[in-house]
């Protein structure tokens, strides 16, 4: 597979219907969008509690798609919170406006994905439990896995199906206790960060002011 092709995973909890569309749900890491993992495992844990739940490995064409990359640090924090809705334009019309323009002329986001234990993690850095340097100490110890997200019907077009999987009764139990493992791990580790940083750095309403 040449360089402008992709091999990626996505889940779905009742399968793809009709052509591939940008139409996730809003509140997602990097907004709506149709969301694409770069291994199996990401997607199935997300899906792993539906009865009739599809992995798909699709194809991705990158040739003529705008691809932007959102790095692993406090940027990449704030960007999931203004696209899960937790960064107001009233509170924070400087940081909206930055956030609101990376969508301009993007085909696809390229990111890490805020995955079972990064949810922990984030939840606490925006309920005002833990700082940014907590966050981004916990960024660097979490193995994130990274993720393409088709938001214009443009990239979308260039996704082909190579193979579709239905998920058995065992692989969804074994997921299940795997991503409760991982929850699990999350808030673990969020403990020992916040501990070790306490004082150190700013927390999400003093970045937001």
């Amino acid at each position: 597979m040449s360089d402008k092709f992709l091999k990626l995973f996505h889940g779905s909890k009742d399968g793809i219907k009709g052509n591939i569309k940008p139409a996730s749900r809003d509140l997602c890491d990097f907004g709506k969008g149709f969301y694409m993992g770069v291994s199996k495992d990401q997607p199935m844990t997300l899906i792993c509690n539906y009865d009739n739940a599809i992995i798909y490995e699709l194809n991705l064409n990158t040739e003529n798609l705008n691809i932007k990359e959102i790095p692993l640090n406090i940027d990449w924090a704030l960007f999931v919170a203004f696209n899960r809705g937790r960064l107001s334009k009233k509170v924070a019309p400087q940081l909206y406006k930055k956030y609101a323009s990376y969508k301009k002329n993007v085909d696809i986001f390229k990111g890490y994905i805020a995955n079972d234990r990064m949810f922990v993690v984030l939840d606490r850095f925006f309920d005002g439990e833990i700082t940014d340097v907590a966050l981004v100490e916990s960024l660097s110890a979490l193995k994130l896995g990274v993720q393409y997200v088709a938001v214009t019907q443009k990239a979308c077009d260039a996704i082909s199906i190579l193979k579709e999987q239905k998920l058995t009764k065992e692989q969804k139990d074994k997921l299940i206790k795997q991503s409760n493992k991982n929850r699990q791990l999350g808030i673990s580790l969020a403990d020992k960060i916040c501990r070790e940083h306490r004082r150190e750095g700013k927390y999400f309403d003093e970045l937001i002011k």
